[in-house]
């Protein structure tokens, strides 16, 4: 009994990973592999510029800002498809999600890692935790592409990839 629950969990952890990348929208600094089943010579593992870009061989630069992983193996299996080859199978995956920020009273601000479904109090905990000076109530997100808003958040507060984490310090 004990393992079907261990499995069950497993499997429902392995789907909400999924639904994350099936609605993560790339941006500058992700790192992503494609690769198309039987043609090595069309694999890149890249890291998209500063605009959003790819260069990949054969359909040049490609747009990738703003697309899913499946918008992405959708686009270049239509660029393949016909002139190249007959039936493209295209795969597309996150190597390593771009940074989210983090400064203000934790013990070591910087850039870090992002994980899909990551909160405020996770991203504190790679930055060493909260100094004895540090607000758990005025802490603040500013969201990647909303450059000049910044939303209050919490603790328990989503992040996303490319995110701003602002913790200020408490009046005593």
């Amino acid at each position: 009994m004990r393992f079907v629950v261990l499995m069950l969990i497993l499997c429902l952890g392995c789907v909400n990973a999924q639904a994350a990348d099936n609605s993560y929208k790339l941006g500058p600094g992700d790192e992503i592999v494609i690769k198309v089943y039987g043609e090595e010579g069309l694999e890149l593992d890249t890291q998209l510029t500063d605009s959003g870009t790819v260069n990949y061989p054969f359909l040049g630069t490609l747009q990738l800002r703003g697309l899913t992983i499946k918008d992405v193996e959708q686009l270049v299996y239509n660029g393949l498809k016909g002139d190249y080859l007959v039936e493209p199978n295209v795969y597309v995956g996150i190597v390593q999600y771009r940074p989210f920020y983090i400064h203000g009273e934790v013990k070591k601000p910087g850039g870090y890692p992002y994980q899909p479904g990551m909160t405020v109090n996770q991203a504190i905990a790679l930055a060493g935790g909260l100094t004895e000076r540090a607000s758990q109530d005025k802490i603040y997100i500013s969201r990647e592409g909303a450059k000049t808003q910044s939303e209050n958040g919490s603790i328990n507060s989503k992040i996303s990839a490319g995110d701003t984490i602002i913790i200020e310090q408490r009046f005593f």
